[in-house]
């Protein structure tokens, strides 16, 4: 059986020990920091092992060892090895608040004072464009605005799609609350008619037959969804060469709970038949 290597980077306090702890819940066997320049013999020892299933959790700690990663991942991936690159983020504000929550010490904080606000955003910051590239390379999570629960969920849908398949993640969002930070590819679907105003309609979902009728009735409603399907028909089998293993399109509409919500689940309908596809709805409680 061929080895299957979870690669999780991220940003620090983004929830990688969460996300660790769901791997080893999963059946991985899992190592913390593991400096970059040992990957390659880390890994030939688990072929040895007859290992399966390793997840290895890369952070800026390693910083002088990541430049040599991506390289690693492409030599790993011609001699047969299943790699996910998934990389943690949240936003700079939500990662400060952390780390005032925990009063811990940012890993690039060599100061042994204490460290004002600035100082922290400013260590944040440089730690983005340490890891840029590993980002790049990898599915991101954005966990800004998700319980340690809902992380443990996420990975752990992720972990059940098909590995050697591409996974569509189809997300809806409100505007409002903000961009989300892992998306591949956003579709703003704010000028199409909105429930919203229907006060029959208002305290529904996208979900929820009543909405689904209105939305049917309005062709530029059919019209975005044929667009955007036609736009991801095209470009998801080269995403396919590009090593990727899962793409998310995120789907926003004022509050993320009525078009939005209706899209992404016809899309994650009509592109199941072909590739795994998984649904998540940011605004909505349940």
């Amino acid at each position: 059986m061929a080895l299957d290597i979870v690669l999780l980077t991220g940003m620090s306090g983004s929830g990688k020990s969460v996300a660790l702890h769901a791997l080893e819940d999963a059946g991985y066997y899992c190592v913390d920091n593991l400096p970059p320049e040992l990957l390659g013999a880390f890994v030939a020892l688990e072929h040895q092992h007859h290992s399966n299933r390793v997840a290895i959790a890369v952070d800026v700690r390693s910083a002088t060892g990541l430049p040599q990663l991506p390289q690693q991942l492409q030599l790993l991936r011609a001699q047969g090895v299943r790699v996910r690159p998934l990389f943690l983020d949240a936003s700079t504000g939500t990662l400060v608040r952390r780390f005032s929550e925990t009063r811990r010490r940012h890993p690039l904080n060599t100061h042994s004072g204490p460290s004002g606000r600035q100082d922290l955003v400013q260590t944040i910051e440089r730690e983005r464009e340490l890891l840029a590239e590993l980002r790049a390379q990898a599915h991101v999570i954005d966990t800004s605005q998700l319980r340690t629960s809902q992380l443990q969920t996420t990975i752990k849908e992720l972990l059940a799609t098909p590995g050697e398949q591409l996974t569509l993640i189809f997300q809806s969002f409100g505007f409002k609350h903000g961009l989300p930070m892992d998306a591949d590819y956003v579709f703003d679907v704010r000028m199409l008619p909105n429930p919203h105003y229907e006060p029959e309609l208002r305290e529904l979902t996208g979900r929820d037959a009543p909405v689904m009728a209105f939305l049917q009735q309005h062709g530029e409603v059919a019209q975005m969804q044929q667009d955007v399907a036609q736009f991801l028909q095209r470009w998801l089998q080269a995403l396919v060469r590009n090593h990727r293993s899962y793409v998310t399109v995120a789907i926003g509409c004022t509050g993320g709970q009525h078009r939005s919500v209706y899209l992404c689940e016809q899309l994650a309908q009509q592109f199941a038949a072909q590739w795994s596809t998984l649904v998540r709805h940011r605004e909505l409680k349940s």
